[in-house]
């Protein structure tokens, strides 16, 4: 075969794993990719932590960690042209680099999607008493009422998953249009106060200082940046549902790629308004203190809409907001790793009862019902552990992993596409410089995160855990986290090459199947 001829290979062709196809259009699609993010509840329990390892610079952080974002995003666009199938990472890493890698990054979302699930839950029955004004309960991160409404949660949201995606995707509509609202009502509401001078004490005016990434350290840069990157992370659900969505080629990558900018605009405005308001002080409402960290968003509810008359109304859908946010969090939390589990089982890189279909629902039986109940058993012990601190770790792990499978697709796009890059400027640009930049970016940010996890010194651990041998060396949870999900997952891989050696032979998904869009630009030569 000439090389022109290889250049006008035919796209990839799918394997049918009877999901519902043409259930989702383009608004439904970028609704389930923001959604997935939580914009709410990524912010309530993630901001705190940027705030305590970076400062005043959370803006610029937010800023800067959009960058490789919407790299990889477009990285995920240029893939599912060629190959809309439901593995993402997964079966786009096995075509390009083989099948070791392509389970290693199929593994990553997995593990992502796991951990999280715990702070979801969490986040969720802690806001359910405080909704009810029981703060007592609901500030007690260990309760065992809050563990048990977690529980309750993860069920019920694996149900609504259970039942079919077009049902998840109407009432994430419904949850998320609640949520952007409530977002920009508190923004705006918060920059008013501070600019009329009717603020508390702790509030500062927005600097400029505040947008300069040279101004700082670069460790706890780095340590901001990867917690960012959770904030970010989720869009790349609606590349996972694309088997599932009308123009599959075309709809999920343009979705992920306007979820990114939206949720710039998004962050970086609730980012600076509520700095500006609550200031970083380690006392009262103020984002540094401690007491605050893992849930800034329900102390400030009351500080910015006050607690009588209608800002008490506002304050109560402001909690509801974070709850109907942790809602649509779990249930795209489910979705992704639920079709990734799928798409590895019908390559038989996964056991075959993960790609048992309903046949009413047209969704995955035991690979959703098995997301969940992993999920509970990882959080009843992740609750009590440190009084729920390992769960705060869990947070920064899920960012390594993102970093791992984000920067694996982006890599992935240039060496998919790597004999047609110079054919244009666009190709050169869209599957090359830049989710390739976007990929270095994101392994550079999760390799020195991870580096600096394993020194208990820098404080990047909420827990910490001394080495079982000599020479008993303290070493942060965060790093402990990452490295038994590792573990877990070598093991899972060295049992499934035993018991099912095809796929990891190469012989159900490999590099000689094509892997190339045609080019129109390309015409046959002689």
């Amino acid at each position: 075969m000439t090389a022109a001829e290889h250049l006008i290979e035919p796209v990839e062709q799918q394997t049918d794993k009877g999901l519902k196809t043409g259930a989702l259009g383009l608004i439904s699609s970028v609704v389930i990719a923001t959604a997935s993010v939580a914009p709410a509840y990524s912010l309530a329990a993630t901001l705190g932590f940027v705030v305590a390892a970076i400062g005043l610079q959370a803006p610029i952080v937010c800023i800067v960690a959009f960058v490789p974002m919407l790299f990889a995003s477009i990285g995920y666009s240029e893939l599912n042209k060629a190959d809309p199938d439901c593995g993402t990472t997964f079966t786009w890493a096995t075509r390009a680099f083989g099948p070791k890698t392509g389970w290693a990054g199929g593994w990553g979302i997995v593990a992502a999607d796991i951990l999280v699930m715990a702070s979801l839950a969490q986040v969720a029955g802690q806001y359910v008493f405080l909704l009810f004004d029981a703060k007592g309960i609901g500030s007690d991160a260990a309760s065992g009422w809050v563990l048990l409404v977690g529980v309750l949660w993860i069920i019920a949201m694996t149900a609504i998953c259970y039942v079919g995606i077009e049902i998840s995707a109407n009432f994430q509509k419904i949850l998320l249009s609640i949520e952007l609202v409530m977002l920009a009502i508190l923004s705006v509401t918060a920059l008013v106060r501070v600019g009329t001078g009717h603020h508390p004490a702790s509030s500062i005016a927005v600097s400029a200082a505040w947008f300069n990434p040279f101004h700082g350290s670069f460790s706890p840069f780095i340590t901001g940046l990867v917690l960012f990157l959770f904030i970010y992370w989720g869009w790349d659900t609606a590349v996972s549902v694309n088997e599932e969505t009308a123009d599959r080629n075309r709809t999920p990558g343009r979705s992920a790629i306007i979820s990114t900018v939206l949720l710039l605009v998004i962050y970086l405005l609730v980012t600076t308004s509520v700095q500006s308001f609550a200031g970083i002080g380690g006392s009262g409402i103020g984002l540094g203190n401690s007491a605050n960290t893992g849930d800034v968003l329900s102390i400030l509810g009351g500080a910015i809409f006050g607690t009588s008359g209608f800002g008490s109304v506002l304050s109560r859908l402001l909690l509801l907001m974070v709850l109907s946010s942790a809602a649509a969090s779990t249930q795209t939390t489910i979705l992704p790793t639920a079709r990734t589990t799928l798409a590895m089982a019908v390559y038989k890189a996964l056991p075959r009862s993960f790609a048992k279909m309903h046949p009413r629902y047209l969704t995955p039986t035991v690979s959703t019902v098995l997301m969940g109940l992993v999920s509970i058993a990882l959080y009843v012990p992740m609750n009590y552990l440190s009084h729920g601190s390992v769960i705060s770790d869990a947070v920064t792990c899920c960012g390594i992993w993102i970093a791992f499978y984000y920067g694996l697709t982006a890599f992935t796009c240039v060496w998919y596409y790597r004999a047609t890059l110079t054919s244009s400027t666009r190709n050169l640009w869209m599957r090359g410089i830049l989710p390739g930049l976007g990929g270095l970016i994101l392994y550079f940010a999760g390799g020195w995160s991870l580096w600096q996890d394993w020194d208990v010194a820098t404080e990047n651990s909420y827990t910490t855990f001394k080495m079982p041998f000599y020479p008993h060396w303290q070493v942060g949870g965060v790093f402990v986290i990452a490295f038994l999900s590792a573990l877990a997952g070598v093991i899972f891989f060295v049992y499934l090459r035993i018991v099912q050696p095809a796929f990891f032979k190469g012989q159900t998904l490999n590099r000689s199947t094509p892997t190339l869009v045609p080019d129109p630009d390309q015409t046959p030569s002689t």
